[in-house]
């Protein structure tokens, strides 16, 4: 980012000459943050000009918001220069600010203000802030009921996934056993197990755990066992030489060696668990996100629909955050190869 700013130029004394070429360089490395602001002014004037179709609380102090926004992308702009790593970080996401502030502008129009896109169907922003608002301690008991659920799923998953992986690509006599019982369970999807699991299993809850354990299992055991099973056989015999017993090789040398296949499976397993923990949810569990949206599909309630969905992505999206960062954290020499 540059460190220019046009008010150094002028009190410089710079040659009016010279001044038009440092204005353009100046509107090349701040424009986006202008048009920003213009863009978050465009949405809070939508939300103010024209009186709302419909019966919504919060249009008001929305359009304020947007002002305010439009107010710190434009200060971030001009005062780049003076606010370090904030100003850089804004000056770097001020793309999406204009992208996402004419996002909200058309779909405010569309919705609230001239309903070209039909009711309920299709809410304003205004009614999913509602949501957030009004109906938060039922979000929030779906979400706990999800992260619980998810949480104790994913990590029997992983915890036996990864046991049978290291198992199977360490001993010859498990992996013959294991292997074809893999090939044969593996693939099908976990979702085709859910009439067995809710028959079989005293709760929904309990069948909803095996459920989301299962789709974690498999990508996990596969990657863990290609990652034992590819550790050179030289890192062995010079453990051995060291007088290493098989315990120490499998703790020290052959679950090392594997982290980076084992990282990617849990990244598989951990978008197959919440695919299926959505639908448990929907069909058997009588809490949770999945069941959320049940709820709220059955009332026409598609505001509360859409606010469950975004809820839904930033955890899916903070997990696998979370997960990045254990990653660079235990594969120092790996970090930033690969980028979330």
């Amino acid at each position: 980012m540059s460190t220019y700013s046009l008010s150094d130029g002028l009190a410089s004394g710079a040659p009016r000459s010279s001044r038009a070429p440092l204005l353009a360089t100046w509107i090349r490395d701040s424009g986006a943050g202008v048009l920003a602001s213009i863009a978050w002014i465009a949405f809070g004037l939508s939300c103010l000009w024209w009186a709302d179709v419909g019966d919504w609380s919060r249009t008001h102090s929305l359009g304020i918001a947007a002002f305010v926004i439009a107010a710190i992308a434009l200060f971030g702009t001009v005062g780049a220069d003076y606010l370090g790593a904030a100003g850089q970080a804004l000056h770097k996401r001020a793309p999406w600010l204009v992208a996402l502030g004419a996002f909200l502008t058309v779909w405010e129009v569309a919705t609230a203000k001239f309903a070209w896109l039909p009711l309920p169907f299709f809410p304003p922003p205004q009614a999913i802030i509602d949501v957030y608002t009004d109906d938060l301690p039922k979000l929030l008991d779906s979400v706990f009921a999800s992260i619980k659920l998810q949480l104790g799923g994913y990590l029997i998953g992983v915890a036996i996934g990864f046991l049978t992986g290291v198992s199977i690509g360490w001993s010859r006599a498990v992996g013959y056993w294991v292997h074809p019982v893999l090939r044969f369970i593996g693939p099908l999807p976990a979702t085709a197990w859910l009439p067995i699991a809710f028959f079989t299993f005293p709760s929904s809850w309990s069948a909803s755990t095996f459920l989301i354990a299962l789709a974690t299992g498999f990508p996990v055991t596969v990657l863990t066992w290609s990652g034992v099973a590819s550790v050179s056989n030289a890192y062995y015999d010079v453990a051995r030489t060291l007088g290493a017993k098989p315990s120490f090789l499998v703790l020290k040398v052959a679950i090392p060696a594997a982290l980076p296949h084992v990282f990617v499976g849990l990244f598989m397993g951990l978008g197959s668990s919440f695919a299926v923990l959505v639908v448990a949810e929907m069909i058997g569990v009588k809490a949770g996100l999945g069941w959320y949206l049940q709820w709220a599909q059955g009332w026409a309630a598609y505001a509360n629909m859409y606010a469950a969905l975004i809820v839904m992505s930033l955890l899916c999206s903070g997990a696998i955050t979370l997960l990045f960062s254990i990653r660079d954290r235990l594969l120092v020499w790996q970090k930033g190869t690969v980028k979330w």
